[in-house]
């Protein structure tokens, strides 16, 4: 009899959890880009722990935005909201038309109704036949991760629930092979798990990838940004962990890949080692920070031409924003077929300043707020190029896409397969005060281009904004 309570009780709970996502303004389109604020609501000297235009956040949402060389458009999503100052959290798909210059009315292709919480955001990616799955984020069991196709390819005129799960911070990757999925689950902690699906509409059960016990309490937590090589011929991820399972004690640094799809993962070096990943001192740990009194926090990661990986990431002194945890220094990490290599590229003044790594043949290159905005110890803030030419020995700035901005700009994003003009996009907003957020997308020769703030047609040209 309990039994049979549970399942119904399961069937019940599983059926109310659709029907909410059947509400509200899903399928509709908005009248222009308009990105979410937040606040954490964590108070200190110089501010919140981090606040703002967080339409593109976070750094462990992985895509935001997806070229489409089949149609010539750059499919992007993006935490937005109805209008200006209102802090209710629509997921939002846009597409700009490299033929035309036009930018789409952006659609809702999920609604969070009750939420303002930007971890919430979608992410992007494109199977085979060009269809779009967008990848809404949950939180735990309370709010389940959600899947959904469009209804034809190439298109975002209208969405459809595939399925909902937990998951957090999905960072999806479809290859010849399907959909690889790398995500995280709160239980009290950050653990991150993966699973795989040949077509999307059924997945593997999850499993399990690192949960490393530490401090008093043993509690584990990690925060990960991971990236595929040749079309699925590999995957990786670096992660930092949690001291006692807290976010504010993230240190340390790892790495680990699988070239068979998730059924055998390796250290750098191909050792064979056993998931889920639960002991410190793991080989898969590439650089020991908490003995250096420092903090970790993931950004972006790429592969060199030679399969190699690279992690870009920030180190401070601790969680609290302002002077106090200076220096915080932007860096790389890269394997060179024989040993890990670092080097800094510059310094900025914030933890959640956050920026994309990109690597073309001989040039690498970092995009980010990594100048002081107006809004100084706030997240983000003007943004710079940095560029490498020996495999990120030495840095040099190449230019500065922003200045004189009234607004920090934020949370940089490379999209999949990117291409000029659209060659990185972000959001605005001041991390001292509820304002209103514009999103941008601009390109490596300085092009900076406003999405519109209000549309009145479905389609409009963005506004050219610089040079």
């Amino acid at each position: 009899m309990k039994k049979q309570f549970a399942l119904c009780l399961a069937l019940f709970l599983a059926h109310f959890s659709q029907a909410q996502t059947d509400v509200g303004l899903r399928n509709q389109n908005v009248d222009g880009y308009r990105g979410i604020w937040f606040e954490l609501n964590q108070k200190f000297d110089y501010g919140d722990k981090y606040s703002g235009g967080l339409g593109t956040y976070t750094a462990k949402h992985i895509p935001l935005a997806i070229y489409a060389p089949e149609v010539n458009k750059t499919f992007f999503v993006y935490g937005g909201t109805t209008k200006k100052d209102e802090r209710h959290l629509l997921g939002m798909v846009g597409s700009f038309d490299h033929t035309t210059g036009m930018v789409s009315k952006p659609l809702v292709a999920y609604d969070k109704q009750d939420v303002d919480d930007p971890h919430d955001n979608p992410t992007i990616s494109i199977d085979d036949e060009g269809y779009i799955w967008i990848l809404v984020s949950g939180r735990s069991k309370k709010r389940l991760g959600v899947k959904l196709k469009s209804t034809a390819p190439f298109s975002i005129e209208r969405f459809e629930i595939v399925s909902t799960s937990e998951f957090t911070y999905p960072q999806i990757w479809h290859t010849q092979n399907g959909f690889f999925h790398f995500f995280t689950k709160y239980s009290g902690v950050r653990e991150l798990y993966f699973e795989t699906s040949k077509q999307g509409n059924t997945w593997a059960p999850a499993k399990k990838l690192a949960g490393i016990p530490s401090g008093k309490d043993g509690k584990s937590g990690h925060y990960q940004v991971s990236n595929q090589y040749e079309n699925g011929k590999k995957f990786g991820t670096f992660f930092n962990r949690h001291i006692n399972g807290h976010p504010d004690t993230r240190t340390d640094l790892y790495y680990t890949e699988t070239s068979d799809y998730g059924a055998s993962w390796t250290t750098i070096d191909h050792r064979n080692i056993s998931i889920p990943i639960n002991s410190v001192a793991d080989p898969t740990r590439v650089i020991d920070y908490h003995k250096q009194s420092k903090n970790v926090y993931m950004k972006d990661m790429a592969f060199g031409k030679d399969g190699n990986p690279i992690c870009l990431y920030i180190t401070s002194g601790g969680h609290e924003p302002g002077p106090k945890n200076a220096p915080y220094e932007w860096r790389v990490t890269s394997w060179n077929g024989k040993k890990w290599l670092s080097s800094i590229i510059c310094a900025s003044d914030h933890n959640y300043d956050m920026g994309s790594l990109y690597v073309e043949d001989d040039i690498w290159k970092v995009v980010g707020p990594t100048a002081d905005g107006p809004q100084k110890y706030g997240v983000g803030g003007e943004i710079v190029v940095w560029t490498s030419k020996n495999d990120g020995k030495t840095w040099q700035k190449k230019n500065q896409i922003t200045t004189n901005s009234t607004l920090n700009n934020s949370y940089v994003r490379r999209p999949l397969n990117n291409k000029a003009p659209f060659n990185f996009f972000w959001a605005n907003g001041n991390p001292e005060k509820i304002s209103s957020s514009e999103l941008f997308f601009g390109d490596f020769e300085g092009n900076v281009y406003q999405l519109p703030y209000d549309m009145k047609s479905d389609f409009a040209k963005p506004l050219k904004v610089k040079q």
